[in-house]
């Protein structure tokens, strides 16, 4: 196919992810609004530029008060942070259609090395002839690397959120 610049379809894309709460369920949330800029290659990623631009402020957990207080000074303090941002720096292929991309994430004003496992999940013409590609990637990063430290002790022992954060992409794009 050869590299060439990809637009995000975001009615068949997501952000979401999934934090562990009092220990025992998983809260999930996705992040609605969100910019990418990719440049590859579907059949083969190593050589492709990636970069994602989250808008904080889009977060949405199905609850508005967690919303809010998500929004604020005890975790993303979108006012002066409104972005979680990605630019991928190394892909290596580690299986048929398989990539380990590694790449910084910019978030609450700290940039760390993160790897996501991304899966070509494969390409094809939609109805009116467009080429499109599918990709899914996961990963987990720690809040607290990244200055996110809000937390409370349960009375049962444990914390009430975990610093593990699961993030899940689904992206569908097309020429």
């Amino acid at each position: 196919m050869g590299k060439s610049k990809w637009n995000v379809d975001f009615t068949h894309s997501s952000i979401d992810f999934t934090i562990k709460h009092m220990m025992i369920a998983n809260v999930k949330g996705t992040f609605h609004t969100f910019e990418a800029l990719i440049e590859a290659d579907p059949q083969d990623l190593t050589s492709a530029d990636i970069a994602f631009n989250i808008d904080l402020a889009s977060i949405d957990t199905r609850n508005a008060d967690r919303d809010n207080h998500l929004r604020t000074g005890d975790f993303f303090e979108i006012e002066k942070y409104p972005t979680l941002s990605f630019k991928a720096a190394s892909i290596v292929r580690t299986g048929e259609g398989k990539y380990d991309v590694t790449g910084e994430v910019q978030l609450h004003g700290v940039t760390r090395s993160e790897t996501f496992a991304v899966i070509f999940e494969g390409a094809g013409k939609d109805p009116s002839g467009k080429e499109i590609a599918g990709f899914s990637a996961k990963g987990v990063i720690n809040r607290s690397n990244y200055g996110l430290t809000y937390n409370a002790a349960l009375e049962t022992g444990g914390v009430l959120i975990s610093d593990e954060v699961q993030i899940i992409i689904e992206i569908e794009l097309n020429k």
